[in-house]
């Protein structure tokens, strides 16, 4: 078993802007600018062979190359179930539509349909035990968080690896956006 996502790697000057961010909030876990990424879906643990009938799926993508802006921040969870802040993506009609060429390559590769909506963002930090009026402080001071546009011309298919430290994540297979 192998546990995969796909996602879009954010430039290194996008991510480092996050980095910067990524402090004044006590007991979180940041995530380091290596992980920082934008998911357009999660396939949780796979079976070898069927990652293999994934990635063929995945190569089979057609989409055109798309420009992306960070929105805003916000939080998972409420009260003291937070469990993540994030930073948010800007709508974009091209992200969607490739988040759900994702789940269709997903379904046609036999996995269950992801029942969460999608909500693009890049995960910043994961929480446990966070004070919500810390986090409430800690978005109000971020919430005005805008990128410059960054160009997308490929998606990856990546292995997560969990350990003490948190997930690790490598990438598996590049998938280019040429239309």
């Amino acid at each position: 078993m192998i546990r995969l996502f796909a996602a879009v790697e954010l430039p290194p000057e996008i991510g480092e802007d996050l980095k910067r961010r990524q402090q004044g909030l006590p007991g979180a876990r940041w995530r380091p600018l290596e992980a920082l990424h934008i998911t357009t879906r999660f396939f949780g643990e796979v079976p070898e062979n069927v990652a293999a009938d994934l990635d063929a799926e995945l190569a089979a993508i057609s989409g055109e190359p798309m420009e992306l802006e960070l929105e805003g921040v916000g939080a998972f969870g409420e009260g003291e179930h937070l469990r993540a802040v994030w930073a948010g993506v800007a709508e974009n009609e091209a992200l969607r539509q490739l988040a759900a060429r994702c789940e269709a390559a997903a379904r046609r590769a036999g996995l269950k349909p992801d029942s969460k909506a999608y909500k693009p963002h890049v995960t910043l930090a994961y929480l446990k035990h966070a004070e919500p009026a810390r986090v409430a402080a800690w978005i109000q001071g971020h919430n005005l968080l805008k990128s410059p546009p960054f160009r997308v011309t490929w998606f990856g298919l990546y292995s997560s690896w969990l350990s003490q430290q948190g997930s690790r994540y490598e990438l598996e297979r590049e998938y280019p956006l040429i239309g």
